[in-house]
Formats: C-alpha cells, structure tokens, sequence
C-alpha cells in the first residue's frame, strides 16, 4: 500500500489553533473562535508526527508527502519540513497578505499523480485539508474508485467530508500532531 499525502499547510496549522484554542478553554465553541478570530498562538504542527501520524510505520511505502504554503519570516521552516520527508511547493502571499493558486496547486498534483497510481483500490490518496473547494476532485476521484481520505479538524466543511471515501478528525490527535511552544 502506497500513501499519497497533500497538505494545505496554513489550512491546517491556522485551524489547528482555533481547535487548541477551544481545547484550552479560550472560546467556548470552534465557531466562537472562527467568528472572533480566537487562536491559540502556542500551538504549533510538529511535521516530524504529522508525517509519522500519516505515512508512519503502518503504511508500507510512501508515495509521497507533498506541503504547500506562503513563507513565512525566513526560511528556516520549509528546510526543516523537507527534513521531515516533506516535498514543498512556496506560494508567495499577494498584496492584501491573502494566498492564491495553493488550493488549485494541490488539486492539480493530485489530480496528475492519480494516474500514477497502480492499484487505486489498495493505494490511498490523504488530503489534509477542511474546505469545500476540493470536493469536485474528491468526488471526481472516489468515482473512479480511488481511496480518497480527508483528514482535517472536526469543522471540515461537510461536503468535502461527504465527498472522501473516509474522514479522519484530528481533533483527538491535537497533541500528536502539534506542539505548544516551550513555557507554555
């Protein structure tokens, strides 16, 4: 079995506060915290047991384990996850501080590696992303008989988590997968 693994970086991490937010009792609900931008900011992904957590042990090869993002300050962070066994893609924010083409990028990678893939009802497809713009691929691919997994917090937009062969929350992982900064 081969796992093909794309993620949407500040998807994941920017929700990944709100949910340790909410776990550290800072909003009452996820959706007080999406609503007042309430976002715990000692939490952090560790990509070391991200990519444990989704191309461990367990599987038996990797196919690949793609990150896409926008830089943040220096570029520290985007050598260390490609230590960690992560291929990058960098998209530049634009002037108002937003980020554009990530969610085509990933949808289009995995759109191409797709046809890569030998045994589409062993191998399995992870997407590690929570919005509805990816449901036409995903829909796309489970009914050409891919495994097609989402894995995101318990918030993901429900279409998305109807379209995947199966949904994984990390919601209980929140400590497995990120980190609190050091004094926290």
């Amino acid at each position: 079995m081969k796992t093909y693994t794309y993620i949407d970086n500040s998807n994941l991490f920017i929700e990944g506060r709100r949910v340790s937010a909410v776990a550290k009792g800072m909003a009452p609900s996820i959706y007080d915290a999406m609503n007042h931008y309430i976002l715990d900011h000692d939490w952090e992904v560790s990509y070391r047991e991200l990519h444990n957590f989704l191309c461990g042990q367990n599987k038996s090869e990797i196919g690949g384990a793609k990150l896409w993002g926008s830089p943040p300050p220096g570029d520290t962070f985007w050598s260390y996850v490609e230590k960690q066994g992560f291929e990058k893609t960098v998209f530049d924010k634009n002037y108002q501080g937003k980020e554009k083409k990530i969610d085509v990028a990933i949808a289009h990678s995995i759109t191409k590696d797709a046809y890569t893939i030998i045994d589409k009802e062993k191998d399995e497809i992870a997407l590690v992303a929570g919005d509805k713009d990816f449901v036409p691929v995903v829909e796309d691919l489970v009914k050409e008989g891919y495994n097609v997994q989402v894995v995101f917090w318990d918030h993901v937009a429900k279409e998305l988590r109807d379209a995947a062969s199966n949904f994984l929350s990390l919601d209980k992982y929140l400590t497995v997968i990120g980190k609190y900064k050091t004094g926290c």
